[in-house]
């Protein structure tokens, strides 16, 4: 795996290395060695794989806090998102700042992503199955979110949003 920094601290893109042969190629998508080599403890607790059904669609951004706070490492297997990093960690060198990139089965890239980083997506195309990994266990009572819109943040959302949950209509604007 080749990781590339962002500009989010800690947060990370992560490119396949293949091994290509006549019957196509093998890729590690995780390795704990590797990550460690990069500073990254990542002790998966729970995976997630979300289906959406049309293009357009915003979910998130989402972030816990403690004592749950939760890594994530987020890949999209079929379809394409545009997937949003808001680094919400106060103590940061990059407090507030806002990274996102295209996630595709033909890029094959992943993203990691630090405890204390909201994440969201919008699918730019139909049927996009989204899988994650994360550190924590689901933790609604420390659940937090960022506005998809707070214009103090101004994402590049690709499409106009749809389907957007109410609960994440209706997260706080940033102060």
């Amino acid at each position: 795996m080749l990781f590339t920094a962002t500009p989010i601290s800690g947060a990370f893109l992560i490119d396949l290395e293949p091994k290509t042969d006549s019957r196509g190629s093998f890729s590690r998508a995780f390795c704990k060695r590797e990550f460690a080599a990069q500073g990254i403890d990542l002790e998966i607790a729970q995976c997630n794989l979300a289906r959406t059904s049309y293009a357009g669609v915003i979910r998130g951004l989402h972030y816990q806090e403690r004592p749950a706070e939760e890594k994530k490492l987020v890949r999209c297997l079929s379809g394409a998102v545009l997937d949003a990093l808001i680094d919400m960690r106060p103590e940061s060198p990059t407090y507030r700042a806002v990274f996102s990139v295209r996630l595709d089965p033909e890029n094959r890239k992943a993203l990691f992503i630090p405890a204390g980083v909201a994440h969201g997506y919008q699918t730019l195309a139909d049927n996009t199955e989204f899988f994650y990994m994360t550190d924590q266990f689901y933790s609604p009572s420390v659940e937090r979110g960022v506005r998809y819109d707070d214009p103090r943040l101004d994402v590049e959302w690709p499409l106009p949003a749809r389907d957007v949950t109410s609960r994440d209509r209706e997260w706080p604007l940033l102060s």
